[in-house]
């Protein structure tokens, strides 16, 4: 459609509030956004399966409507209930991540298209279970028993991000072949296929659905949000963002999360 453009905006504090909740006039701003024939591509770390949830409740599920989930590893058509293009990392790697992480003593799981998998409950697994409403599974013949290639793996430490970045950097050499790897939060460190982040399913995106890039506006608050930011023609970070993203952002929004930051970019970069 001509005119058309393509609105990726982060879940997590950037969309929803604080308590996950989303306001009535964001609500208003996204549905005039498609009414004039624009996409609304929400852009998260959460599998298919846990956004497809969020998704629903938040009424986007009409034409128009998609989702960018694992951090860009897949591709889904929210009105049509389909994913439209994934990638996965080899399962050998995925082994190592976890042998070279329990030999850190850092807590790592990954995913299958329900349920994040690990090999042991631990504190950071029902942190996280409890944040994003995840069931998981304990696998019980451990990493070796993984059936499927996975979308991403997750290294958590809810208290000390140096030991993730220690870790990280520690691995670099073996992983920088095979996988990306970027920080979600402070706590969170993540380990998506080679080549994928935000960014890039932003401009896999446009090259699928035939919208020039010059057309696109991003929105987020994290790090794993930066490549989106940076990859966009207009990118924003929103008030209560990291540094990093305001940083790399084109623009600032002039409220948070928790008082329709999104609306004010949707009203000042997407309505005609």
């Amino acid at each position: 459609m001509q005119g058309e453009k393509a609105l990726f905006m982060d879940f997590d504090f950037t969309l929803l509030k604080d308590d996950k909740t989303i306001s009535e006039k964001n609500r208003r701003a996204v549905r005039q956004a498609l009414a004039e024939g624009n996409c609304v591509v929400a852009a998260t770390g959460r599998p298919v399966a846990s956004g497809k949830k969020i998704v629903k409740e938040l009424g986007l599920t009409m034409p128009g409507c998609y989702m960018i989930a694992f951090n860009g590893s897949a591709l889904y058509d929210c009105a049509n209930d389909r994913i439209i293009s994934q990638a996965t990392i080899p399962s050998v790697s995925v082994r190592r991540l976890f042998e070279e992480a329990k030999k850190a003593g850092i807590h790592i799981q990954t995913y299958n298209k329900t349920h994040i998998l690990t090999e042991r409950v631990t504190d950071e697994l029902l942190y996280y279970s409890e944040k994003t409403k995840m069931p998981y599974q304990v696998m019980e013949g451990g990493i070796a028993s993984l059936k499927e290639e996975p979308f991403k793996a997750l290294l958590i430490h809810l208290s000390d991000r140096s030991a993730l970045e220690g870790f990280q950097r520690a691995n670099a050499a073996w992983t920088d072949d095979v996988m990306t790897s970027f920080f979600s939060s402070s706590q969170y460190l993540e380990y998506c296929p080679y080549g994928v982040d935000k960014g890039a399913a932003v401009a896999s995106f446009c090259k699928w659905k035939g919208i020039p890039v010059e057309r696109t506006v991003a929105v987020g608050d994290e790090w794993n949000d930066i490549s989106m930011i940076k990859a966009a023609h207009i990118g924003v970070a929103v008030k209560n963002a990291v540094d990093a993203a305001k940083e790399a952002a084109d623009y600032v929004t002039e409220q948070d999360n928790n008082h329709d930051a999104v609306a004010e970019v949707i009203e000042r970069f997407l309505l005609r």
